[in-house]
């Protein structure tokens, strides 16, 4: 009894710890992923710890079943509308690109190491997929946001790229431990399989699920409950299958966060929650796995492969598979530096051992190294190469009180609510009027913790708090009232969009005789979004911008493939 009093104390300590630790990560812009493994190896054998664990079987277990979770949660989070500019490139990158980062870096590996080829694209493929969940976790946190195209990009292929590297994985393991006669026949039927299967379980599982949890009748906090038995059960049947679980449950993550959903706040509240704990459970575990002594002897080689992997193979995968998308040179440089690895190689490091590679052990520690340098380097500069890149935009998704409202026979609704301040546009501005969208609804107005009885939204102060009711479609037109701005100066829309707003269906001739500026000849007659997006050649995106005589056109807002609105920017000079 004393011993399972013991356990629930210290690990009741260490998750508390990890949480805690999230605080100072955030102000020093340490990557938080590298802060549980630390914690992890501490706990350890060689720790002050003194935890020894060597459980493969278990480690592979756990691992699956908190990739698969985090996978679910990542699926749900990730808007279809973001599709639009990233679905292409990102399945790219998924596939082709994780193909050729695992093509070149395994050969160098089987070079360095004097290993069989088939070893060494064995650790080509442990390595080849990213964790850009990590890096977006960082890059949230010190405020930062990416232009879509980038961000998008990042994001689906985050989602989607973990199937193929475990696909390759597990087939190179086959050919290795098997005897087969014909070794492309072999990788393409696994391929086949693996996505076929993953693809359509997920699929038809994501509709059922979204199905059953809508004519479900049952307390609310069951819901949440529901929808991760449901996710981890279409994991399972793909798996079973010998198809891709983790394709599978991301898939059906997808399906369920684009569509109308019973209870939606409490689901997304609660995975948010447990895709947390699963990633911080994950990286303490990993910790405890490695022996750190065993990770000297394989310094130098690892270190070679993180180079190659990081400057080499990485970025040559990216400029192949972004050439057809016209990605600015800046952004195809800053999505091949994004190549964050993390928990999926490690886990996928651990196959050799299940399959009784005689490299195994060497495999792992080269894995775990090269994640530990990735994360080092390209997890603690991912900030300052957005800035350098000058790929960052004014951030949109603001930490305000948001509550949806389930209203049955009813359209969307959601109750935001907001604590005004200096920064705040409405009162930084001194507006004497504006304009609120129609679905928007005055619910309440508060000062000094009173609630005013006559609302005057021409006398609004710093302090004051403000809840509205309002479709989700009318949230970013709010924001812009109502969120107080924590941007830096040159991130402030003046500052980034210019001093002027002007729509997408003005004429560039109206422009020339407005403010004097050159028109090419071949413009004449065209609209602001038609010149940018033939311009532009690629899908334009907000922060996109285009430099004319003495002024800059900046794309402010999109809907679909049009430019709604477009911020105009003088020269100094002017």
């Amino acid at each position: 009894m004393d011993l399972t009093n013991q356990i629930i104390l210290m690990g009741s300590l260490v998750l508390l710890a990890s949480v805690l630790a999230g605080v100072i990560t955030r102000r020093l812009g340490v990557p938080l992923l590298l802060v549980f493994l630390l914690i992890g190896m501490l706990m350890g054998e060689e720790g002050p710890g003194g935890i020894e664990f060597k459980d493969v079987q278990i480690a592979h277990l756990f691992g699956s079943l908190a990739l698969a979770i985090i996978l679910f949660d990542g699926g749900m989070r990730t808007p279809i509308s973001s599709f639009r500019v990233g679905l292409r490139p990102a399945l790219g990158l998924a596939t082709i690109g994780v193909m050729i980062t695992a093509g070149l870096t395994g050969a160098f590996a089987a070079w360095w190491l004097e290993l069989n080829w088939m070893v060494g694209l064995l650790l080509g493929a442990i390595v080849g997929s990213t964790d850009a969940a990590a890096v977006f976790s960082l890059l949230h946190s010190r405020g930062l946001e990416l232009k879509q195209r980038v961000g998008a990009t990042l994001e689906i292929e985050s989602g989607s790229n973990d199937p193929m590297a475990i696909f390759l994985t597990i087939a190179f393991i086959e050919v290795i431990v098997g005897d087969h006669g014909n070794m492309g026949l072999t990788v393409l039927w696994e391929f086949v399989k693996q996505m076929g299967l993953g693809a359509a379980v997920g699929l038809a599982g994501g509709l059922g699920l979204a199905w059953l949890i809508n004519r479900l009748e049952i307390p609310q906090g069951l819901y949440p409950l529901a929808a991760m038995a449901g996710g981890l059960s279409i994991f399972g049947v793909a798996a079973v299958m010998d198809g891709s679980g983790f394709l599978a449950i991301y898939l059906a993550g997808l399906l369920l966060g684009n569509r109308p959903l019973q209870a939606a706040q409490y689901i997304n509240r609660f995975h948010d929650g447990i895709a947390q704990l699963a990633q911080i459970g994950m990286f303490l575990m990993l910790g405890l796995l490695v022996t750190p002594s065993e990770l000297v002897p394989v310094a130098v080689d690892a270190l070679l492969i993180a180079a190659v992997l990081i400057l080499v193979a990485r970025p040559i995968a990216v400029w192949l598979c972004l050439l057809p998308f016209r990605f600015p040179w800046r952004e195809q440089a800053f999505v091949g530096w994004v190549g964050l690895r993390g928990a999926v190689p490690i886990i996928l490091a651990l196959f050799p051992f299940l399959a009784g590679i005689d490299e195994a052990e060497m495999l792992f520690n080269i894995v775990f190294f090269v994640v530990l340098i990735s994360l080092l380097v390209q997890g603690w500069t991912v900030s300052t190469f957005a800035r350098l890149f000058k790929l960052e935009v004014p951030p949109t998704n603001h930490l305000v009180q948001r509550v949806e409202l389930d209203i049955p026979g009813q359209q969307e609704l959601e109750l935001v609510g907001y604590r005004l301040m200096e920064t705040t546009p409405v009162v930084r501005e001194k507006w004497t009027s504006f304009t609120l969208p129609r679905s928007v609804r005055i619910v309440a107005h508060l000062r000094d913790k009173v609630l005013l009885d006559a609302l005057n939204m021409l006398d609004l102060r710093p302090g004051d708090y403000l809840y509205l009711m309002a479709s989700p479609h009318d949230l970013k037109a709010l924001d812009r009232l109502f969120v107080a701005s924590e941007a830096p100066e040159r991130l402030s829309e003046r500052q980034f969009f210019g001093e002027f707003v002007l729509n997408g269906v003005a004429r560039l001739d109206d422009l020339s005789l407005a403010y004097g500026i050159a028109v090419p000849e071949e413009a004449r007659g065209l609209t602001l979004d038609e010149f940018l997006r033939r311009s532009l050649n690629t899908q334009p995106v907000v922060g996109d911008r285009l430099k004319l005589t003495g002024v800059e056109l900046v794309v402010r807002e999109v809907s679909g493939d049009r430019i709604i609105r477009v911020g105009l920017k003088l020269s100094k000079s002017r």
